[in-house]
């Protein structure tokens, strides 16, 4: 086990969060779903729970979160700066990241928001699909506290049929605000 996993397990097991499940140490690139995403501290368990888990996590976030003074932690959590206000492919940027990277875990909240919203977006599924990785269902449950992978799973090219066996894996899954937490369709 590594210093930054040692670490990053201890400081999850200070706030009583218990690591579950694991990334098999031969998959070097794969898209991690961030859900549910209900709260701004669920990037910070995402951070930790990658390097708990010992691998690569990056974000991508909008390049306002980047500017003096938190900039640079933003880059040290992983973060990945992106101008929203221009008109780009989101999908082929990160599939491209993926397909260039020799190791890369790229956290995507299907939610993109914090709020609720009508349905996930399906940029996540389409990016791993592109790049031809697998999806980790990354889970961040506040009311087991548990964070971790709870499943890996390969999309087929059939997002109707993929998102049903994905929904069963969220079905009990707690975010931070409940409330807030959006219902897994496309």
């Amino acid at each position: 086990m590594t210093r930054k996993q040692r670490f990053a397990r201890w400081w999850l097991g200070l706030t009583n969060w218990k690591v579950v499940g694991e990334v098999p140490k031969d998959l070097k690139r794969f898209v991690v779903i961030g859900a549910p995403h209900t709260s701004n501290w669920d990037l910070y368990g995402a951070v930790f729970g990658a390097m708990a888990l010992d691998f690569q996590g990056k974000w991508l976030g909008k390049k306002q979160l980047f500017r003096f003074p938190f900039g640079g932690l933003m880059r040290w959590l992983g973060g990945i700066p992106v101008d929203r206000s221009k008109s780009t492919n989101m999908v082929d940027f990160a599939a491209n990241l993926l397909k260039e990277s020799d190791d890369l875990g790229l956290i995507i909240p299907p939610e993109g928001t914090r709020s609720r919203a009508a349905k996930w977006k399906t940029g996540f599924y389409y990016i791993a699909h592109q790049a031809g990785v697998p999806i980790l269902c990354g889970i961040m449950d506040y009311k087991k506290k548990e964070v971790g992978i709870a499943r890996i799973f390969t999309p087929t090219g059939d997002i109707h049929e993929d998102i049903k066996a994905i929904r069963e894996i969220y079905k009990d899954v707690e975010g931070r605000y409940p409330e807030n937490t959006s219902p897994v369709e496309v």
